[in-house]
Order: structure tokens, then sequence, then C-alpha cells
């Protein structure tokens, strides 16, 4: 039988036959429940961990991991839980997370509410997770040893994060124990792991390919302090380059709105303002990065979609798109963004597909971006976030409630 390797909590090598059946054992002090103090209480100490400046500094997304686990936001995000009608809310049961490997610290959002919902969980860590992944899973690992022995106790059989090779036998059997299914990274990581059956209650929640771009208003822009612009550039460094661009929410095109003039002076000087930002951070560009987007821009040029390509070093290239309406959206390399410019918001709609998910913002009002998700009405967009904001993880993601998801309703009448 294969064996997994234990990542948190920390123990020998396990079989996953015993796995799934000390997950179906009820704890010790009894049955977890939505919004268990015992969760609560290591989730918090374990965000106390991530906060630590020392962890902070080496990886500043998970600072905004920390943010996210106070104890505060999770009581805030608890309150949602709506429970009107007399309905009872209560766990789902057992749920596999598959989280994506480009992507460190997605697989804590997505085990982190699923345990304050209630349920005991297993997730799936990649074998080439490293850095802030590495440093997540000592956190947690610390946590567990600092809690009351009652909340450890619990703590430790209802919650595992494993390392596995490809395994038919262990995905399978893994699948087929889960009350629900949680899969990050991708069209093709969705389709291999439905192969593998649920149990017939059992159902997916899935995470497919999707695409983010940014839009910016040129009069917005034109009204903004010199201060603003800066926190613009940065903040747009911040969504763009922590994972290298390959994080779904990160954006791969900037669409300038509004006149021609003003949409050429305003993004010259936002490039402008990104390279310095680049300068300040001292941002290293990988020699085969530089070279994937070079590649990917010329690609792009002889395809006919980009009628102009410029570099900032190696940071930073722009392709000017030859039609706004033909969007490239897959990954060109870390830094390398389609440019464009429309009149109106409204022109971006017949643009936007079911895959786009996020769309950074500046310069717009309030009453603007409500009146564009209304014009949108769901044919794509899930979030329209400030620059700055598009890595920023919420309990509403990609359309899904996922406090709501990770839990079921029982009517009592």
């Amino acid at each position: 039988m294969s064996v997994l390797t234990q990542r948190f909590p920390l123990s020998e090598a396990v079989s996953v036959g015993d796995l799934v059946s000390e997950l179906r054992a009820e704890p010790p002090g009894g049955r977890l429940r939505v919004g268990d103090p015992r969760v609560v209480e290591f989730v918090t100490k374990f965000a106390r961990k991530l906060l630590a400046p020392a962890t902070a500094r080496r990886f500043p997304e998970l600072a905004s991991l920390g943010f996210f686990l106070r104890k505060g936001e999770i009581a805030k995000a608890l309150s949602t839980l709506d429970t009107t009608g007399g309905a009872l809310r209560f766990p789902r049961g057992l749920v596999f997370h598959v989280p994506p490997a480009n992507v460190d610290t997605i697989f804590v959002y997505s085990w982190a509410l699923s345990a304050l919902a209630g349920n005991h969980n297993v997730v799936r860590v990649s074998s080439r997770s490293a850095g802030a992944a590495e440093a997540v899973l000592e956190a947690l690992n610390a946590a567990l040893s600092e809690v009351d022995p009652s909340v450890a106790a619990a703590i430790t059989a209802t919650q595992r994060m494993v390392t596995y090779d490809r395994s038919d036998e262990v995905s399978g059997a893994l699948s087929l124990a889960a009350d629900l299914r949680v899969i990050w990274g991708g069209d093709g990581s969705v389709a291999a792991l439905r192969k593998y059956p649920l149990a017939p209650h059992a159902r997916d929640l899935t995470f497919p390919d999707r695409s983010s771009f940014a839009i910016a208003s040129v009069a917005g822009w034109q009204r903004a302090s010199e201060a603003e612009r800066r926190a613009a550039a940065e903040g747009f460094y911040n969504d763009s380059y922590w994972f290298d661009q390959a994080a779904c929410s990160s954006p791969r095109a900037v669409f300038w709105v509004g006149d021609a003039a003003g949409a050429q002076a305003a993004g010259q000087e936002f490039r402008t303002l990104l390279a310095a930002v680049l300068a300040t951070k001292q941002h290293v560009t990988e020699p085969a990065m530089a070279v994937q987007k070079r590649v990917s821009a010329y690609g792009a040029a002889v395809d006919g979609l980009v009628k102009e390509i410029a570099f900032d070093g190696n940071g930073l290239a722009t392709l000017e798109l030859a039609d706004p309406a033909v969007l490239p959206r897959e990954w060109l390399g870390a830094g390398t963004f389609a440019n464009a410019r429309v009149s109106t918001l409204s022109d971006l709609v017949p643009i936007v597909l079911r895959k786009d998910q996020t769309v950074g913002q500046f310069g717009f009002t309030a009453e603007e971006l409500t009146a564009f998700a209304h014009e949108l009405a769901g044919r794509g967009v899930d979030r329209i976030v400030p620059f700055g904001s598009a890595l920023t993880f919420s309990a509403v993601w990609d359309g899904y409630d996922l406090l709501a998801e990770f839990s079921r309703l029982v009517t009592v009448q």
C-alpha cells in the first residue's frame, strides 16, 4: 500500500488507509462544529507566527495570510454565515484539498476556511513546494506545540497535510473518502482529479484556469496626486511580481480607459514609476525568465497580436495590442503585460470571458465600477479590486462563498 509523508502534524510515514481511518474517527473532546473554539485558537496562534517580523520580512505574502487569519478577521468571516429561516449549519465532513504548486500559500486559505467550518481536512502539499510553503508548515507545527494540549489533540486528529508522489491508489482513496474535494491549479488538474470517483453524496469545488487584467482611468490618473500614482505603481508591482505573475489573480494586461493622448501619457508615466519600483525593490529577473519574455513577446508579434514591443530592462515588457479585443490570456513570462486603450468601460464588456477572474482598477469611482459589473452581468469577472489588492484573499473567491461551501444546512420544522 502506498505511503504518504505527513508534513503537518509532523509524523512518520502513514498509509492512505490509516490516514482515512484516523480522519474519520471522532476527535478527543468531541466533534468539531462550525466556528469551533479549538480551531479558532489554533488558527490565531498560527497567524501570530506568520506575522512575526522575521517571517513577514522574508515572505511578505505570509503577512497578508496572517492578517487574514487574525481572530477579529475570523470572527468577521464567521458572522457572515446566514442561518436564516431556522436552518442549522454543520460541517460537511472530510474535505480533500489539492492546491496548485505555483502559488505557495493558497492551500492555507483553503484549509483554514474549511477547518473553521468544522471539517476534518487532508491537504496534498506539492513536493515541489519551497520557500513560503515550507515556512507555513514550520509555523503550523510550531503553533501546534504551543497551544493547549486539548486543542493540539483535536487538531492532530482532524487536520493533516501530506506529500505523496503521483499515485492512483492514494488520490483515488482520498477522493472516495471525501465529502467534498477542492481542486485548485487549472483545467488540467481538474480533469486529472475528476477521473477518481467520489462518493455519491460528495461533490467537487473546482478552481480551473483563470486570467486577470487591470484597468486604469485616464481621468482618474490625471486627478491623482504624485503620491497616489507612486502608490498605484507599487500596488501593481505587488499584484504582479510576488508570484512571478503566475497567480490567477495577477494582471496580464492593462487597459487604459479614456482619450488616446491622455492614455499614452499616463501609460508612459505609469511604466516609468513601475520601473522605479522594480529598481527600489532590487527585483532580479533570472536569465531564463528574461529569455522567456522575449520569446513570448516576439511570438505574439509574429501572430499579429502585437503592434509594438517595449522592454524596460529585463523586469518589464509592454506589448501594445493591435486589437484590444484580441487579448492574450496565457502567461507570457513574469513582468510581461499586454497594453491597450479603450474609450469607455463598456468597450471592455464584449472582451470579457467567463475565465476572467480579477480586475485590478485605479482611478474609477464606485458608481463607475458598479455600472461596469452590472453590464458584465455574470459573463465573467468575479472580483474588482484596487491596485495592490489582487492577491488579497477573501472568503468569497471565484464567485464562491467558501465558508458556505464548506458547510451544509439542516432545516428543522
